[in-house]
């Protein structure tokens, strides 16, 4: 006989094994990637919730994906206000990852750099 009797209701919930453990939400992580019509090509990461990665300003790309639940397509719905010119200097912008959980495997071309920061709420910046 054990000195502390312990019921299998108890160790399930001292132990969250009946339950499976805590649940986590899904990460969003991307690869952003930018090149020019000359070939220059730049590569950073992104981490959303907590935000961080390579990308020289997370927090704000992160918010700017959080307004659209991390559609991507739905950027340009809600561009920030700002001057650019007209000068026609394209820019292929790519994204690939997970937006909380969920696949995500966007392309696009902004006309230039400040036009691909602008639309994409500084997700694409220059």
């Amino acid at each position: 006989m054990a000195l502390f009797p312990i019921e299998p209701l108890a160790v399930c919930a001292l132990t969250l094994a009946c339950i499976g453990g805590p649940s986590t939400p899904a990460g969003s992580e991307f690869t952003l990637t930018t090149e020019t019509a000359d070939g220059e090509r730049t590569s950073v990461t992104l981490e959303c919730q907590p935000s961080g990665g390579t990308h020289p300003q997370p927090g704000v790309a992160c918010g700017a994906l959080a307004m659209v639940w991390g559609d991507f397509d739905s950027l340009d719905d809600h561009p920030t206000r700002q001057a650019c010119t007209l000068e026609l200097a394209p820019v292929k912008a790519e994204a690939y990852g997970h937006w909380r959980g969920e696949p995500v495997d966007f392309s696009t071309t902004y006309s230039n750099p400040c036009v691909a920061d602008a639309m994409s709420r500084g997700v694409f910046q220059p």
